[in-house]
């Protein structure tokens, strides 16, 4: 039976709302329970008793709160506001986590944006849809506020609360290291400066911005992206090869708007920063890949053009182990992509001392490294590894 089922007589049967409501306060009431163990442990009782004054006299004495807190003192009217400011640090992570479970059972219920979409295109013109998606590109553009970034430092500790917050609790022995793991990042919140002891430069603001794309890049991306593939195949139109539907942008370290701190040395110094960054973060996608692509040469096949590649790379890169060679001598996808990853890191360290590209030792552009991958890929769907 449902809730609404099971509703008192005379009562307004329950909702899904009402649940999902009622389930964000708890986890509200839990974040402030933990919050004000941890003032508790962090500054004392009277901290938190304080805290607990002001919120009271704020919902029914304005005047008298007033008072109370032109009576205190600079250093605890500061650890004040910094409790009430982690309070809604805490509130608004546990919103967006809640929300995510809205958004999530909605879409799972009635489809999500790319499904409806995809359902009004199902009468288009077929060669008009197949040259608008060959034509799609959804750019969002980081804008350069470096004044209102947050440190990365506590975004990262409210990132690992809201990961908490989405895993399931199943009992009493899951909701004690739970509440353990909670209270520690609690407990590092209150222990970080929130404020920056200098103002930020923008390669300090394109660090953060960087802070966004890899939160981006290690799900949501890859799964629009996925997503949209399957839609639009399902109207009968496929992405073409080649094709970018999602890209991003930054003004950060290269807007000319008056900034005198924005010379053209900063900018190249946040592409530099940029760049090793995104080599950083492919080469964490290559050691995955690496790990998957135990294919063996003895039980499936590979392509001429993946195989003459291989061959170049390897006399090209010394550094490729021997070890590897040997272990991998009938794993070419594998050892191709460890090329690969040897070829990012040759890019890294040019990007690094400013040397001149090396062809076939280094990666001059994205190009490259997609023809690299573009030859995996290809190899592996005409041998049975689509």
């Amino acid at each position: 039976m449902s809730s609404a089922d099971q509703a008192p007589q005379g009562q307004a049967p329950v909702t899904p709302a009402d649940t999902a409501n009622a389930e964000l306060r708890a986890d509200i009431r839990r974040l402030g329970d933990l919050l004000g163990e941890t003032l508790v442990r962090q500054e004392g009782q009277d901290l938190l008793d304080l805290v607990e004054r002001v919120r009271a006299l704020t919902r029914t004495d304005g005047e008298a709160a007033a008072a109370l807190l032109g009576d205190t003192d600079l250093e605890t009217a500061a650890k004040l506001v910094r409790a009430f400011s982690t309070y809604f640090h805490l509130a608004n992570v546990t919103e967006q986590v809640h929300r995510g479970k809205e958004l999530r059972a909605h879409r799972a219920a009635e489809g999500g944006l790319l499904a409806r979409t995809a359902d009004m295109l199902k009468d288009a013109d077929p060669e008009h849809l197949r040259e608008t998606v060959k034509n799609l590109n959804v750019r969002p553009v980081f804008t350069a506020h470096p004044t209102e970034a947050a440190r990365r430092s506590v975004l990262n500790k409210l990132r690992r609360i809201a990961t908490l917050l989405e895993e399931p609790v199943t009992g009493a022995g899951d909701r004690r290291r739970h509440d353990l793991r909670l209270a520690e990042n609690i407990d590092l919140v209150w222990q970080t400066d929130e404020l920056r002891v200098v103002r930020p430069e923008p390669a300090d603001e394109a660090r953060n911005a960087i802070y966004y794309l890899d939160e981006l890049h290690a799900g949501a991306v890859g799964d629009v992206l996925e997503d949209l593939a399957a839609e639009l195949q399902r109207v009968g139109v496929e992405i073409p090869a080649g094709t970018r539907p999602l890209t991003f942008g930054t003004w950060i370290g290269g807007d000319r708007d008056g900034n005198p701190n924005v010379t053209p040395e900063v900018t190249r110094d946040v592409l530099i920063l940029q760049h090793e960054h995104g080599i950083t973060d492919a080469l964490e996608l290559i050691d995955y890949l690496r790990g998957l692509l135990s294919n063996s040469i003895r039980y499936t096949g590979a392509t001429e053009e993946l195989l003459a590649s291989l061959q170049a790379d390897l006399e090209r890169l010394p550094e490729i182990s021997p070890r590897y060679k040997r272990l991998n001598a009938e794993e070419p996808y594998r050892l191709k992509a460890t090329c690969v990853r040897q070829k990012l890191l040759n890019t890294r360290e040019r990007l690094a001392k400013g040397i001149p590209h090396e062809e076939g030792r280094d990666y001059l552009g994205t190009a490259e490294l997609l023809t690299d991958l573009t030859l995996i890929q290809t190899s592996l769907r005409e041998h049975r590894g689509a």
